[in-house]
């Protein structure tokens, strides 16, 4: 079962400002090590609080922020940041 991954207009945006090591790095992560996954929980981690049903990956000093929708099989990335940013807004 292979998942589909799409970027939010603004988590595209937020990942075209990281730089091109960095952004290359988050979507060859995507690409080769979560799209392959049967279960995409298997890896990473559940948020808390606002974030209730979102998912986070971390890929070094960088987290995505995701909504993983099963009926679709889509991994829908809402947030790409520094680690000490992302979670701010």
């Amino acid at each position: 079962m292979t998942w589909r991954i799409e970027f939010d207009p603004a988590a595209a945006k937020e990942l075209r400002k990281l730089g091109a090591m960095p952004a290359q790095r988050i979507v060859e992560f995507l690409s080769t090590r979560i799209a392959k996954l049967d279960d995409p929980r298997s890896f990473g981690e559940a948020l808390k609080g606002r974030f209730g049903e979102l998912w986070k990956y971390r890929i070094g000093d960088y987290r995505l922020i995701v909504d993983i929708q099963d009926k679709v099989l889509l991994i829908l990335v809402v947030r790409v940041g520094h680690r000490r940013e992302i979670y701010k807004r």
